[in-house]
């Protein structure tokens, strides 16, 4: 059964687990910052969300985002999480924690 749920799409697939996400991209460290991409597939599709975390006086702190943004492939919308947290990064500071 499970193959022909794999091979019709239906529940999890390649890169894909039962939640709807899809394979997160690799974390990318900026100015101190973790920048980790979690892509959401939303039929055949992604949305763009990620994480972005950084020790703040000595605690870990961690940031969740999910933006209306949609790509055709999880790549694409790894490099456009990337590109929107390092911009956040860039507006917000630290602030983004609180």
């Amino acid at each position: 059964m499970s193959f022909l749920k794999k091979l019709f799409g239906v529940g999890g697939g390649a890169g894909n687990d039962n939640d709807g996400k899809a394979a997160a991209g690799a974390a990318v460290e900026h100015e101190g910052y973790v920048i980790t991409p979690t892509p959401m597939k939303e039929g055949a599709q992604f949305r763009l969300t990620g994480t972005i975390s950084m020790d703040v006086d000595g605690e870990a702190k961690t940031h969740q985002f999910i933006r209306a943004d949609l790509f055709t492939s999880a790549d694409e919308c790894n490099d456009a999480c990337i590109r929107k947290a390092k911009q956040v990064i860039k507006e917000q500071g630290t602030s983004i924690f609180r």
